[in-house]
């Protein structure tokens, strides 16, 4: 039934093997899928592979994702699923993973050229956040800006360009439906608490403590990407 899969654009693969599945009829109209620990099993990748590939086919309209429940083949019209194209985007672990990797630097060498002015404009962008907890849209657009301003304090354009680039590749259809899920006043409050750390070590003008708060930052930013959808509680990998 299931085939392990190689690993190029994992994701990908999971959800076309799902999603052949379900127009077979193998994976009947109603039914439940397995828990996202036995199809991590089954396909032979990571459970946050399955849940991208889950959201895949919830935005194509194949499945519904019941929080506490688990996840159920839609009551549609196979003819009326629109598949995604195939390069679509990146996969949001993979995006998260990325910006970890190069944020993580960015804001060590942006500790050693912080000024007065680079601290204040900070400043600015969380007391900003602070007041914007329930509302979603313009947290998104401070945590934004908060990233983009800590490329700013190196001095060089093309880094702010850079990290504005691969912090909008998050609009993609797939990735607003995950956050839809896990993103909320309690995640932004996380989110701020770890921007305050990351400011403290940039004011300090501590490249290692830099380095390290956005790193402790973005890779508690993929954990709480990583909830389960399914009737069991999370575990660890």
């Amino acid at each position: 039934m299931f085939v392990a899969l190689e690993p190029r654009r994992l994701y990908r693969q999971a959800a076309e093997q799902l999603r052949t599945l379900i127009q077979s009829g193998e994976i009947p109209v109603g039914e439940r899928l397995p828990a996202e620990r036995e199809l991590a099993e089954r396909l032979g990748v990571s459970r946050p592979t399955v849940r991208e590939a889950l959201i895949v086919l919830e935005v194509e309209g194949l499945v519904q994702i019941r929080m506490g429940s688990g996840v159920y083949v839609n009551r549609r019209v196979a003819g009326d699923t629109k598949i995604l194209a195939a390069d679509d985007s990146e996969a949001p672990f993979e995006i998260l993973q990325a910006r970890c990797i190069i944020e993580s630097a960015i804001a060590e060498e942006a500790a050693r050229h912080v000024d007065e002015t680079g601290i204040r404009s900070l400043d600015l962008i969380l007391e900003e956040m602070e007041d914007a907890l329930e509302n979603s849209e313009r947290a998104l657009a401070l945590d934004r800006a908060f990233h983009t301003a800590i490329a700013d304090i190196i001095g060089n354009s093309s880094l702010n360009v850079f990290i504005g680039l691969i912090y909008d590749k998050r609009s993609s259809p797939f990735f607003e439906k995950l956050a839809s899920y896990f993103e909320g006043p309690h995640t932004w409050r996380a989110a701020l608490e770890e921007h305050r750390i990351i400011r403290n070590a940039l004011a300090a003008r501590d490249p290692a403590a830099a380095r390290e708060a956005m790193r402790m930052h973005l890779t508690l930013s993929q954990k709480r990407f990583s909830e389960s959808f399914g009737e069991e509680p999370t575990r660890e990998e």
